[in-house]
């Protein structure tokens, strides 16, 4: 052996040894099959006593009886391994069996010179994406196990957006389910760029006229000037739209007031009307309102919390803010008096306590603690917002000029809500901006529309437009996107969906003229608007 090389382990040099004995050993195992003991002799019995037992056996008798393997060479002891039960009477086949079934035993992997827990093995192999796991899977038998452990397949389809309620334990292959995800995803982005689809009305009752609609998941609410309330379940494609009853006096007679705004999530519903009364319901208990509460003059705006139970309402002065208690009972969590006329209304999501909300009123933008009172987060005299919307950590509007601050064109702006500071400032543009959306656009990017008839994607890294698109004959009313597709509503009734990166138009449908159109929501499998 060659100085300086590593000592072969014993189970190796045994079986040098044994593969050297030749025929001398051959008729050494004759003579010992020709005893009166068979395979299956006790260990007490005289086959057991004699010496020609081959060494590999010793060494497999030992290693189940948790013995050390016998040999001078042993340096160390051997590593931990979970405790046997050990062999009954078995020969040199249940032997040779239990061997090998113990070695497959993943119990320490192999990372080229040392030995790692498989814990710790695992806890490495969390750090590779997709294509890194399947070239691991090459390496061995044991790196394949270890780069398809369900563990590191449910984190990869968490982190990309598929399955995201769900647990663990839903799917037996999680690495087949983030297949059967990704394929569909490619097969509706084909779809929407082939225009392969179709067009599907949900419609409630002629001579009713629509006054908002929201969307959730795939839930639509709307309500009419009848006072009435509907939901419909596109994900079903249920058009049996179930009537949410409203919450009114016995004595009242007469029709029913007209409904102002309609507001929707995973759990909840929220109708305001004209009246100013406001309606909630839970989604899992029926069609009877959970909770409601007046105004004394008409609702100008409402918003509904993104997840949770917030609800906030804006009324002449006096902005309200309601959510259950510890208890499940709801109150009203903060009250503030406005000094202008409220125009938009958000909740800031993702907030851990108490509720944040934004409120535009006129030319001054407020932040809202529940803790403290209202604070001036924007204020210019003689430009009003025109558009508002807000994330977790930033609120975008637009700001509108009326021609005597020529240097000052219509802008949107950026705030940190945190620092209460502005960020960025973009636009530069000559008509308002009527709609901007921050919270659903992908980071770094926010999607706004004008009435100078354009689109305009912007990277807030930059603080440049990405793209402009000449859109719609009249102003843009609505706009929405995601990672790859823009859908925008036009004043003259005509929505389209656009490919962000290409700049081309994908779809265009049309509605009847003078209508508005309002896009309530995209995603990857459809689009929904309101005419």
């Amino acid at each position: 052996m060659a100085e300086g090389s590593a000592e072969p382990p014993p189970f190796s040099r045994c079986r040098r040894e044994e593969r050297a004995g030749g025929a001398k050993r051959r008729r050494r195992e004759a003579a010992a099959e020709g005893s009166p003991a068979g395979p299956a002799a006790e260990p007490g019995s005289r086959r057991a006593a004699e010496p020609a037992e081959p060494p590999y056996l010793a060494l497999a008798r030992g290693l189940l009886h948790g013995g050390a393997p016998p040999g001078p060479a042993r340096r160390g002891p051997s590593p931990a391994r979970p405790a046997e039960e050990p062999a009954g009477d078995g020969g040199a086949d249940d032997l040779l069996g239990q061997l090998i079934r113990d070695l497959n035993e993943i119990n320490e992997v192999p990372f080229f010179d040392v030995q790692l827990p498989y814990e710790l093995a695992l806890k490495i192999f969390q750090y590779l994406d997709k294509t890194e796991l399947g070239r691991c899977a090459q390496v061995s038998r044991t790196w394949k196990a270890l780069a398809e452990d369900e563990v590191l397949w449910y984190r990869l389809c968490q982190q990309e957006g598929y399955l995201v309620d769900t647990s663990i334990s839903d799917h037996a292959c999680w690495k087949l389910a983030l297949k059967n995800c990704r394929a569909r995803e490619r097969t509706l982005k084909t779809n929407w760029k082939n225009r392969i689809g179709a067009v599907s009305q949900l419609r409630y009752e002629l001579g009713k006229i629509l006054c908002d609609v929201h969307s959730c998941d795939g839930v639509v609410i709307a309500g009419y000037t009848s006072g009435e309330v509907r939901l419909w379940d596109t994900r079903t494609w249920d058009y049996t739209a179930p009537i949410l009853e409203a919450m009114h006096d016995p004595g009242d007679a007469g029709p029913r007031p007209h409904v102002s705004f309609v507001r929707i999530n995973s759990s909840l519903a929220v109708a305001a009307y004209e009246d100013g009364t406001i309606s909630i319901w839970n989604l899992m208990f029926g069609r009877e309102p959970i909770h409601h509460y007046q105004h004394n003059q008409r609702i100008q705006a409402l918003a509904l919390g993104s997840e949770g139970a917030v609800v906030a309402t804006a009324s002449g002065f006096e902005v309200k803010v309601e959510s259950p208690d510890d208890k499940g009972f709801w109150q009203t969590a903060a009250t503030f008096d406005i000094q202008k006329l409220v125009n938009f209304l958000n909740l800031v999501p993702d907030v851990v306590g108490s509720p944040v909300t934004v409120a535009a009123a006129e030319d001054i933008v407020y932040l809202l603690k529940a803790e403290g009172p209202g604070k001036i987060l924007h204020s210019v005299y003689g430009q009003p917002v025109t558009c508002l919307d807000v994330s977790a950590h930033e609120a975008a509007f637009g700001v509108k000029n009326f021609g005597w601050l020529l240097n000052e064109p219509n802008q949107i702006l950026l705030y940190n809500l945190e620092t209460s500071q502005c960020l960025k400032k973009m636009g530069n543009s000559i008509g308002d901006f009527t709609c901007v959306n921050l919270q659903n656009s992908p980071p770094n990017l926010l999607v706004t529309g004008n009435k100078d008839r354009r689109v305009r994607v912007f990277d807030l890294r930059k603080s440049e437009s990405l793209c402009s698109l000449y859109a719609h004959q009249l102003g843009v009313s609505a706009v929405q996107m995601d990672d790859w597709k823009i859908v925008s509503g036009g004043e003259e009734g005509l929505v389209c969906v656009w490919d962000q990166r290409m700049g081309t138009k994908l779809w265009e449908m049309h509605a009847s003229a003078g209508l508005l159109a309002v896009v309530s929501s995209v995603t990857g499998s459809g689009c929904l608007y309101a005419l």
